[in-house]
């Protein structure tokens, strides 16, 4: 089995996740792709809106349908800090022979060297950049090996999202519609 884990905050999951994944699953051909909600994320802690349930519930509402995703709770069930270390053991042990594929942005490829035991990681997993254009270039001095891959360019973060939500603005093609009905519901980002 092939398999992508795509962690990250999402706070809200956007069409742009969404997108990306999807790029992953061809471009990689995995078997299926799953997103891993951080509880709590070392570098963006105090950046974090909606409580981890929450984000957990809109990445499950976001691919609600589609079997090549499937959200993993395991760093909500975790205590204390997520590392990718930990969190790619734990999928590895629950998928023994799997060949497991760590999918990061670009914005965190120049990061990855800092990151808690980037050595274990790359022995995990094989570790893949989502580029936004022909997928060239090479990992950073100090960085584990990486390939990188092209994805769709899209111009959307969560930031951007939770700005217009509290401007009142429409969030429609951003989100999918069950997320955006859940962030209207829980009066998410006002």
């Amino acid at each position: 089995m092939r398999l992508g884990v795509l962690g990250g905050t999402f706070d809200p999951p956007h069409v742009g996740h969404l997108l990306a994944a999807s790029d992953a699953v061809e471009a990689l051909a995995l078997d299926r792709l799953l997103f891993v909600p951080a509880a709590r994320q070392p570098f963006k802690d105090a950046q974090v809106v909606a409580s981890a349930e929450q984000r957990a519930r809109m990445l499950e509402l976001m691919v609600a349908g589609d079997a090549r995703f499937a959200v993993d709770r395991s760093e909500l069930l975790r205590a204390g800090l997520s590392y990718t270390a930990d969190t790619l053991a734990e999928v590895a042990a629950r998928h023994p022979g799997a060949t497991l594929f760590l999918l990061i942005g670009e914005d965190l490829a120049a990061e990855i060297g800092g990151w808690r035991d980037p050595a274990r990681i790359a022995s995990l997993a094989e570790i893949v950049v989502l580029a936004r254009a022909d997928g060239g270039g090479a990992a950073p001095a100090g960085a584990p090996p990486m390939r990188r891959i092209a994805t769709r360019r899209v111009e959307l973060s969560s930031t951007e999202v939770r700005a217009r939500v509290r401007a009142g603005k429409p969030i429609a093609g951003f989100v999918t519609e069950p997320v955006a009905r859940f962030i209207r519901d829980a009066g998410l980002y006002q």
